[in-house]
C-alpha cells in the first residue's frame, strides 16, 4: 500500500484514465527543466509498460536553425545503443546452430589477432561483446572517430595486433568499441550478408521499426534530428555525426539510426523474450536471457550507492546490469558528439524507458531517465535535474583545481623546421608535420578531422591546437630525440585528467619516417 501511494504521489503509476495526463505533465516538466539546464535542444522519449506503449512524445526542437519540433518519429543516431542489436544479430546466428556464443572468433576470422598470440587463439564471441580484453578503454577508437573516419573494417580487424593491452586478458573491465566492429564481422562470415542487410531484413523489417542499420532511403530523412554541441559559449551544430542516409565503418558499435516510436517495439521484443508486438519472433526467449546474463564485474559508485541504492552492477551481452531499489534493472547509454541515448528495462515491472537525444551534454538523458525510472519504483522524489547540475558542478570545481597546470616559457630546444617530417604510428597510420610560414601544422593521413597547429610550449614540447573544437580537447604533443639530438618520433598527451576515452590520442606512439 505505501508503494502504491508513493507512485501515485509521483504521478507515473495511477490508473489509466486519470494518470496518463498527469503523468505526460510531469515528464514535459522535467524534460524542458533537463533541456533548458544542460544545453540540449530536443530529446524524444519513449515508455512502454506491461505490453504497451504509455508515453510517445518529442520535446524541444530537432534543429538550432529551422526550429522545428522534435516528434515521436524524428530519427537521432543511437550511438552504442547499437550494441544491443549486434548482440540479437549473433543470437539469432546461435539460434540457427551456425555459431556459439564460445566459438573462437580466429576460426570464424583468420585474420584476426590480438598482439598476445594465446589470447588470439582463446578469444571467443562472448568476449567480443563483454569489455574484457585486456585492451584499455577506448582502445583504437581513433579509428573510428571522429568521423568520418579513413578505416575500413579490414584495416581495423588487422591493426587490433598492434593495440597494447593494459591487463590481462578478462581480469577487467574497459569498455571497448572496436571488438564490436569485429563481433560485427562474424555475421558476414557467417552469412554472406553484410552486418548492416543483416541487421535490417532479419530484426529492424520485421518489427517494422521504421530505423536503418545502414544506408537509408533520402525520402526517409524527412524527420532528422540535427546533432548540437556548445562551443565557446555558443551552440553549434556538429555537422560530422549527421545524419546522411549513409552506413558508417562503425556501424556494429554505434551507428544505427531510429526513434523513440522504433525503439519502442524493440523494447516490447526484448522484455517479450524477443517476441514481438506483431507476434513475429526474431530470437529465442533463452538467447535473450543469455544476452542478459551478467559476464563481467563493474565498480559500483557512491552516485550508484546513493542516488539508486545500488549493490552491483555487470556487463553483460551488450547490457549494463545493476539492482536500482531493489529492482533489476538492464540499460545501456549511447554517446556520439551531438547525440546521445539512454535504454533502461525493468522486467519485473514490465517496463522498458527509451530517451533520445540531440545535444553533447549527457546530464539531461540522466536527470530525465533518474526522474521516469525513480517515479515507477517508488523512489524518492526530488528535483532530478538540481540534483545533478549540483553534482556536475562540484565535480567541475574538483577537477578544474586538480588540472591547474603552470604556463609554457615557448622556448623551444630546436628550430621550428627540424620538427617538421613524415610520422608514423604502427595502428593509426601516417601523419604529417609541416612547417606552413612561421607555425607548424599537424595532419593526419587516415582521420580526416585531426589536422591542427602546434603552438611551442616548452622545451620539445607543443600543444595541438585542433581546428575543429569539437573533435577534442587540445593536447600536448612531445618529440622525441635521440643523443645526438635528432628527433626521432612524437607522443601526444591530455592535458587533462577527465578526457573522453574514445579520444585515445594517449595511445599513438609516432616514429619519424624520413
Amino acid at each position: 500500500m505505501l508503494r502504491q501511494l508513493a507512485l501515485a504521489t509521483l504521478l507515473l503509476t495511477a490508473p489509466v484514465a486519470e494518470a496518463d495526463a498527469l503523468k505526460n505533465t510531469e515528464i514535459k516538466a522535467v524534460v524542458d527543466d533537463a533541456l533548458e539546464s544542460f544545453m540540449t535542444p530536443g530529446m524524444a522519449v519513449g515508455i512502454v509498460k506491461d505490453g504497451k506503449v504509455v508515453h510517445l512524445a518529442g520535446y524541444g526542437i530537432k534543429d538550432m536553425n529551422s526550429r522545428e519540433a522534435v516528434t515521436p518519429d524524428t530519427l537521432f543516431r543511437i550511438a552504442s545503443t547499437t550494441k544491443a542489436f549486434t548482440s540479437a544479430a549473433l543470437a539469432i546466428l546461435v539460434d540457427e546452430g551456425k555459431i556459439t556464443w564460445d566459438d573462437k572468433v580466429i576460426d570464424h576470422l583468420p585474420d584476426f589477432r590480438m598482439m598476445d598470440p594465446w589470447v588470439t587463439r582463446e578469444f571467443t564471441i562472448r568476449d567480443l561483446l563483454t569489455h574484457r580484453s585486456g585492451l584499455g578503454a577506448g582502445a583504437g577508437d581513433l579509428m573510428l572517430w571522429p568521423e568520418p573516419s579513413g578505416f575500413s573494417r579490414d584495416e581495423i580487424l588487422h591493426n587490433l595486433r598492434h593495440l597494447k593491452p593494459v591487463s590481462s586478458f578478462r581480469s577487467d573491465y574497459a569498455y571497448d568499441n572496436l571488438l564490436y566492429i569485429v563481433a560485427g564481422e562474424i555475421v558476414p562470415a557467417v552469412t554472406g550478408q553484410s552486418w548492416e542487410e543483416f541487421v535490417q531484413t532479419r530484426i529492424l523489417n520485421p518489427l517494422q521499426m521504421g530505423c536503418y542499420s545502414g544506408d537509408a532511403p533520402m525520402e526517409a530523412l524527412g524527420d532528422v534530428a540535427t546533432p548540437h554541441s556548445w562551443l565557446d559559449g555558443k551552440q553549434v551544430t556538429v555537422p560530422r555525426n549527421a545524419i546522411t542516409g549513409k552506413a558508417t565503418v562503425s556501424a556494429a558499435a554505434g551507428g544505427m539510426v531510429c526513434n523513440v516510436r522504433g525503439m519502442a517495439t524493440w523494447m516490447l521484443t526484448q522484455l517479450e523474450g524477443g517476441v514481438s508486438p506483431n507476434g513475429t519472433r526474431i530470437f529465442s526467449e533463452a538467447r535473450r536471457d543469455e544476452m542478459w546474463k551478467s559476464e563481467t564485474l563493474l565498480g559500483v559508485g557512491s552516485l550508484d550507492r546513493d542516488w539508486n541504492n545500488t549493490h552491483f552492477r555487470t556487463y553483460a551481452l551488450a547490457w549494463r546490469k545493476a539492482d536500482v531499489l531493489g529492482y533489476e534493472v538492464i540499460s545501456h547509454t549511447g554517446t556520439l558528439s551531438g547525440m546521445q541515448a539512454y535504454l533502461s528495462l525493468v522486467p519485473e515491472l514490465d517496463l522498458g524507458i527509451i530517451l533520445l537525444n540531440n545535444g553533447s551534454h549527457y546530464g539531461a538523458r540522466t536527470a530525465v531517465m533518474q526522474a521516469i525510472l525513480h517515479g515507477y519504483l517508488g523512489g524518492e522524489k526530488r528535483d532530478w535535474v538540481k540534483t545533478y547540475a549540483d553534482w556536475l558542478a562540484a565535480r567541475e570545481a574538483a577537477k578544474a583545481q586538480k588540472d591547474e597546470r603552470r604556463e609554457g616559457s615557448g622556448q623551444m630546444f630546436l628550430s621550428l623546421e627540424v620538427y617538421a617530417g613524415t610520422y608514423k604510428d604502427t595502428w593509426f597510420g601516417k601523419a604529417e608535420v609541416a612547417l606552413k610560414g612561421t607555425e607548424l601544422r599537424f595532419a593526419s593521413e587516415k582521420s580526416a578531422k585531426l589536422t591542427g597547429k602546434l603552438e611551442p610550449y616548452e622545451q620539445n614540447t607543443f600543444i595541438i591546437r585542433w581546428d575543429d573544437k569539437l573533435v577534442g580537447e587540445d593536447a600536448f604533443v612531445r618529440f622525441e630525440t635521440d643523443i645526438s639530438g635528432k628527433v626521432t618520433g612524437m607522443t601526444m598527451h591530455h592535458m587533462t585528467s577527465d578526457f573522453d576515452f574514445s579520444f585515445d590520442i594517449q595511445d599513438l606512439n609516432f616514429i619519424r619516417a624520413e
